[in-house]
């Protein structure tokens, strides 16, 4: 999901020893490149960002977390698994103006 929208910014703090997880929409992913293949090292999250609420979320949308989230092999050969926590933080700008669009328009989600 990173890979594809450029205006998503990552955590990238120090991981600790909290595991990421993945919905069932994002289940297969690489966190980083999106890619479905040759899944490798586990995901580690940093403390703030698994912490009260946000516990067990997933890492890529915010959803309900139902399976630990990897690695691909080539982001790992990359060194992008030792970029820091991979967590996206904002919103993004499309899921943001879909939101005010609904809201301008009186579109109610079912």
């Amino acid at each position: 999901m990173a890979k594809h929208h450029p205006d998503l910014v990552m955590c990238r703090k120090q991981p600790g020893i909290a595991i990421g997880r993945l919905c069932e929409k994002c289940d297969g992913k690489c966190v980083i490149c999106d890619s479905f293949v040759n899944p490798s090292t586990i995901v580690h999250t940093c403390d703030e960002c698994n912490y009260g609420s946000f516990e067990g979320r997933c890492v890529v949308c915010g959803g309900v977390g139902v399976t630990d989230a990897y690695y691909c092999r080539e982001c790992v050969q990359l060194g992008k698994d030792r970029d820091g926590c991979p967590k996206i933080v904002n919103l993004g700008s499309t899921k943001t103006d879909l939101f005010y669009e609904r809201k301008k328009y009186g579109f109610k989600k079912r």
